[in-house]
């Protein structure tokens, strides 16, 4: 695996040959060659054309190798029929990095995957990093380095600022680089990753939130090639305290056709997707809007302490919507203090001081007044957020300058609480809010959602370094390849620290009296064959046995049984257990994604997982608390909380038994295909967890 490091020559080169290079400044060749002429980019720019003297009025190359120099990057503006050689001129010249622009490669043909692996063999052999084909390219704002060929940039180019895009799709990122540009925010660096024939966005995503001016990065991927470089790509942003709001396509069926045909990506399962971003804090943006206030948020908010939620608003409709959102948000929406409240009636009799802070439209004629309900909210109400609803006010032209001054007055000296506005005003008037601290949204709904989300990536920062048991040491063991019996699994499973009942195996040919009268009663009895994972379809389980007459009888007429339905089957013998009864059923298991690794699911049994589809995923391994955050996704919580008279279940218990599976599914990936517990009773708290099935599918039966 290549370094980030082995990078800088793609994202910060001092350096640049263009190949391709065109006189007309709107062709694909000529647009870079001008943007970096007119950006300020300070390194040396080599325009490659064997057909001109000169372009753009700068001296023309005929080739790499007529270069004085061995640039650090080369931007590939040439057909897809003349990359190969283009490509193979440049690792033999031993350039750092190249961009391919062109399509026609694996998203079109096997011709075009074909020579897309040529461009991959190259780039291995040579060490020459390679972004693309199919791709717009990178921007360094903060050199002027200007290696795309995006049309957004012939009206301006972008401030430098806190914020990051990576991308696979050009088309995507060009968008989100406009919409950012539009919204006032400054942009570091963006990069676009297209087929990803060597450098893919989860390397691109390492290498950006290492950079030290990186607050927030917007992401968008189709799909992730290298599972554990993405992870630790998402770990270390979070150990960086960068925040990411991620645009994830291909959940539905249609739009994961689409993907395999737009990019070649593997688009994975977008369950798991989903619960790798949750596990690692980022923020999966539903569209393209909310993307952007989210990221908007993250750039410009300093840190947040805490979720408690001022509103002020001059009209209560607004506010009680505000209201609303806030809780579905996560946030709190404490009370003014109640010698805050009278102190504010005094001041307004038909005011609604408690929170939302309604001063009604009054405040607007009498704006010291509005000032001191403000003050008083600031001062008294302990919030860590501050939202205003001030509608179009601010666009007016008889109050809006005096409307400005009195909120930068009200909001003075009150550095530890985010203050935000809600407005429609023409952009001037937002950006000199914005000057004065505020976030600025047109849409309540927007703001509050994006708080939300300062407040949850806050939380995940926090949760960095935080001490947490460790799971028991996972013993080495190995994993048979091939079928095993339930017994057998239970047994592995058990060294591994993993709850089950006392199990007695008895052979088909002994007496099952004094094992009964050992595990005492009611008991529960099961066929033990490695052959029959399904033990109901062939009258292999039996329940509720009360005394020793009746587990010879059960086992007697369930061997039978079983050897009419299933002459085949090598059979062990039978296992008895003791009936576990109360609790709370749920689901555990493992299974092997074939981009993130072992990923284990849980949720609760019955019908919440058949019908509801209840369940959540975490990559493997987490510890406990991650399991708790774990647990308490699903829909169905309130079950383990104890409802209609149920005492609270044991969901420590549950935390730890998801942890300890979770770090034994990755001590021994590739070993086995799926981990099954099913169901996993867990008991009143202070009672434990117990599996009472397992199934374990080596990975040699399903390769």
């Amino acid at each position: 695996m290549s370094t980030p490091h082995s990078l800088s020559s793609l994202f910060s080169p001092r350096s640049i040959a263009l190949v391709g290079a065109s006189d007309d400044p709107t062709r694909i060749g000529g647009r870079p060659l001008r943007y970096l002429r007119a950006s300020g980019y300070a390194g040396e720019v080599f325009p490659i054309n064997p057909n001109r003297d000169s372009v753009q009025g700068m001296p023309a190359y005929a080739s790499i190798a007529s270069l004085p120099q061995v640039p650090d990057v080369a931007l590939l503006a040439v057909p897809a029929a003349a990359t190969i050689e283009s490509i193979r001129a440049c690792a033999d010249r031993g350039v750092g990095a190249a961009i391919v622009f062109s399509a026609g490669f694996a998203e079109t043909s096997e011709e075009g995957k074909v020579m897309q692996q040529e461009i991959t063999s190259i780039a291995r052999e040579s060490g020459m990093r390679v972004l693309g084909p199919n791709c717009l390219g990178v921007f360094n704002a903060q050199t002027g380095y200007y290696g795309t060929f995006s049309a957004i940039f012939d009206s301006a180019f972008v401030q430098p600022g806190p914020l990051a895009i990576v991308s696979q799709s050009g088309a995507y990122g060009s968008h989100l680089a406009h919409l950012a540009r539009e919204r006032g925010l400054g942009i570091s660096h963006w990069v676009t990753t297209g087929n990803e024939c060597d450098v893919d966005v989860a390397e691109a995503l390492d290498w950006i939130v290492e950079q030290p001016q990186v607050k927030v990065v917007m992401a968008y991927a189709e799909g992730v090639r290298d599972g554990q470089r993405f992870l630790a790509a998402l770990d270390k942003a979070r150990r960086n305290q960068v925040a990411i709001v991620f645009m994830k396509v291909g959940r539905s069926q249609v739009g994961a056709q689409a993907v395999s045909s737009h990019t070649a990506a593997l688009a994975g399962s977008d369950a798991v997707f989903d619960a790798v971003l949750r596990q690692y804090g980022v923020y999966r943006a539903r569209t393209t809007a909310e993307q952007l206030d989210i990221a908007y948020a993250a750039s410009r908010a300093s840190s947040v302490s805490g979720n408690r939620l001022g509103i002020f608003t001059l009209s209560g409709g607004f506010g009680i919507q505000m209201a609303d959102d806030a809780e579905d948000a996560g946030l709190a929406v404490t009370a003014m203090p109640a010698s805050a409240q009278d102190e504010l009636k005094r001041l307004l009799p038909y005011a609604s001081p408690n929170n939302p802070v309604d001063a009604t439209a009054q405040a607007l004629t009498d704006l010291p007044l509005m000032s001191q309900f403000i003050r008083a909210m600031l001062d008294k109400g302990g919030y860590d957020l501050f939202a205003a609803i001030l509608g179009s006010g601010p666009a007016s032209p008889t109050f809006a300058d005096s409307l400005r001054q009195a909120m930068a007055e009200a909001t003075l000296d009150s550095p530890d609480c985010l203050k935000c506005l809600t407005l429609s005003a023409p952009a001037e008037i937002v950006r000199s809010y914005e000057a004065q601290g505020f976030l600025v949204y047109q849409d309540g709904s927007a703001l509050i959602n994006a708080l939300g989300a300062l407040v949850r990536f806050r939380a995940h920062f926090d949760q960095v370094g935080q001490t947490d048991p460790l799971p028991a040491a996972v013993p080495q063991l190995s994993i048979p390849q091939r079928a095993m019996s339930e017994h057998e699994a239970k047994s592995l499973l058990a060294r591994a620290g993993i709850p089950f009942p006392a199990e007695c195996l008895i052979a088909a040919d002994q007496d099952p009296g004094a094992a009964a009268r050992q595990l005492g009663f009611p008991l529960v009895m099961k066929i033990s064959s490695a052959d029959l994972p399904h033990k109901t379809e062939v009258g292999g389980v039996r329940l509720h046995l009360k005394d020793e007459d009746e587990v010879r009888q059960a086992m007697a007429r369930m061997l039978e049984s079983v050897r009419v339905k299933a002459p085949d089957a090598q059979i062990e013998g039978v296992t008895l257990a003791p009936m576990i009864g109360g609790g709370v059923e749920t689901i555990v298991g493992v299974f092997s994604d074939p981009t993130m690794g072992p990923v284990v699911m849980f949720g609760l049994g019955g019908v919440y997982v058949e019908v509801l589809k209840d369940v959540t995923f975490r990559v493997a391994p987490f510890d406990q608390q991650e399991a708790l955050r774990m647990i308490r996704e699903i829909r169905g919580f309130a079950m383990l909380e104890g409802v209609r008279g149920a005492p609270p279940a044991d969901i420590d218990a549950l935390a730890q038994l998801l942890a300890q599976l979770s770090h034994f599914a990755a001590a021994h990936a590739g070993q086995f295909d799926s981990i099954d517990l099913n169901p996993v009773v867990v008991l009143p708290r202070g009672e434990g967890v117990l599996a009472l099935d397992a199934l374990i599918v080596p990975a040699t039966l399903t390769a």
